[in-house]
């Protein structure tokens, strides 16, 4: 197996946050959920729609950058492997999302490079601090993501099928990730950290929905 030097990790890192941010840039694996047909939404009830996938976009790319983060400083090559196989899979919520809001006559948050990089910083500490931490940092991650997805489908139009079977699609696989980084060790985080991560979770939340 090739043996991958400083520089090569800056790359593909470099590489990881160019296919995250760029629109257009990621393919989803597997079949989009919303592939249902097209409800007709208002005017006011598609801005706000837009809103909130733009919201989960924005989560969405948080999520890649934590886990390319914790990928890179990862102690244990089964934790490394299962940071690159979650990134994987959350690939598939930043192409539905960002589908999504091209129906809508939308674009993704403008401060999407903002939380990339504040996303990946925190990522590669909780690596360093060691894989239980990373893990746990992982299943709190997941956890208050879902908790997110289940607030905004209540908050749907009841005919918009279409983003529904998204974020329902979504959810299911967020708390599969919460249980599998749990199941491999991860432990809970402290109160302080806890507290930090959610009060950044609401201001990428407030600010993401309008810009």
């Amino acid at each position: 197996m090739r043996q991958y030097t400083g520089i090569d990790k800056l790359i593909n890192s470099f590489d990881q946050a160019l296919r995250s941010l760029v629109p257009g840039a990621t393919s989803a694996q597997r079949a989009n959920p919303g592939n249902v047909v097209e409800s007709q939404l208002g005017v006011s009830e598609a801005r706000h729609v837009a809103g909130l996938m733009r919201v989960n976009h924005s989560g969405e790319v948080c999520a890649q950058a934590l886990y390319h983060g914790q990928a890179l400083t990862a102690k244990l090559p089964n934790v490394r492997r299962e940071m690159e196989f979650a990134a994987i899979e959350e690939q598939d919520h930043l192409a539905w999302c960002e589908d999504r809001l091209k129906e809508l006559n939308s674009i993704p948050s403008l401060l999407n490079p903002v939380w990339y990089g504040l996303s990946f910083g925190m990522g590669a500490l909780a690596g360093i601090a060691g894989d239980k931490y990373s893990l746990g940092f992982v299943a709190e991650t997941e956890r208050q993501v879902s908790l997110h997805l289940q607030h905004h489908i209540s908050q749907l139009p009841a005919q918009d099928e279409r983003s529904r079977k998204i974020l329902m699609q979504m959810d299911e696989d967020e708390l599969h990730h919460r249980d599998t980084a749990l199941n491999a060790g991860g432990v809970n985080l402290p109160l302080p950290v806890r507290i930090t991560m959610t009060a950044i979770s609401k201001l990428m939340t407030k600010t993401s929905y309008y810009i």
